[in-house]
């Protein structure tokens, strides 16, 4: 066996490389990739980069504007809006990371099941996704919070609920497909059960698109959690989350300016790099677009 079979790349791998580059390729994909590194870094070292304890209040220092002390100034208690804002960064990736996750792991397999088994479990899921997604998410997501005590945690059960009907759709359109492709038929006459068939073919066929949904729904997800927390439905004083500091400056934004502005520049960007990593990924997994790349 020549060195040249022995070296040569697995197709699998090829194809991990080949999407990874066509994500490289996209400037815009890596200004996304960057943001949300970004933020990553800013969550893990926030309390070693933050200059002030967040929940300190300082009346002495009330309403500070931006300075050399207090570079994003202060708030209407002291406390220092720079650090309120690297903190923040800890709870807004947590609420996106936990909402994805559990509406994913509720949505993805309820739409696999009902586009594999069709019949009454399919009008079953799909009637009751078509009661979730009658409502707008961020209304549907405010109904639920107002059920449940306003906390981060309800925060999270609330937008994952208003969420997941998405996920599930989009899951049961690919499951419709693949059920129908010659290699499942195979399966099928070999002997193989439904549970393997789900585990095998149908499950895998899923990952890439509704990885590529979840990640564009991500910045949605945070404005969602930044809605409920502005409305007051959502983190609750003196949590350093950014719709909620927002909320708290509103009464000042004619003349102490930086309390709601540094907060929602915050939010724009964070969304921003969402959006265009979701972009990316898009561009690298989705097969209708790899002959235009």
């Amino acid at each position: 066996m020549s060195s040249a079979a022995i070296t040569a790349p697995a197709p699998a791998e090829r194809r991990g490389w080949r999407q990874a580059w066509r994500m490289l390729r996209n400037p815009l994909a890596m200004v996304g990739l960057l943001l949300i590194g970004l933020l990553i870094v800013i969550a893990v070292i926030a309390p070693l980069i933050a200059p002030y304890d967040p929940l300190k209040t300082e009346t002495t220092a009330r309403l500070q504007p931006p300075g050399p002390e207090h570079p994003f100034g202060t708030d209407q208690l002291g406390r220092d809006v720079l650090s309120r804002i690297l903190y923040g960064a800890r709870i807004s990736l947590r609420i996106a990371i936990l909402t994805a996750v559990i509406a994913l792991a509720i949505g993805g397999p309820l739409g696999i099941v009902s586009g594999y088994f069709r019949g009454r479990i399919d009008d079953l899921v799909m009637r009751i996704t078509d009661m979730f997604m009658a409502f707008p998410r961020l209304i549907l997501a405010m109904a639920i919070a107002a059920a449940l005590r306003p906390t981060l945690e309800n925060v999270v059960i609330a937008i994952s609920l208003a969420s997941w009907p998405a996920y599930a759709r989009l899951a049961r359109s690919v499951a419709l497909g693949i059920r129908e492709e010659n290699y499942i038929e195979a399966a099928r006459s070999l002997g193989a059960g439904s549970g393997r068939i789900l585990l095998r073919h149908v499950l895998p066929g899923t990952i890439s698109p509704v990885v590529i949904q979840v990640s564009l729904d991500m910045g949605g997800i945070l404005l969602t959690a930044a809605g409920l927390g502005f409305i007051g439905f959502g983190a609750q004083p003196p949590t350093p989350e950014w719709g909620l500091m927002i909320s708290e400056g509103r009464n000042y934004i004619t003349s102490q300016w930086w309390l709601s502005t540094f907060p929602g520049i915050a939010i724009a960007l964070v969304v921003l790099g969402f959006n265009l990593l979701g972009d990316g990924i898009r561009d690298a997994l989705d097969p209708r677009l790899r002959g235009i790349l």
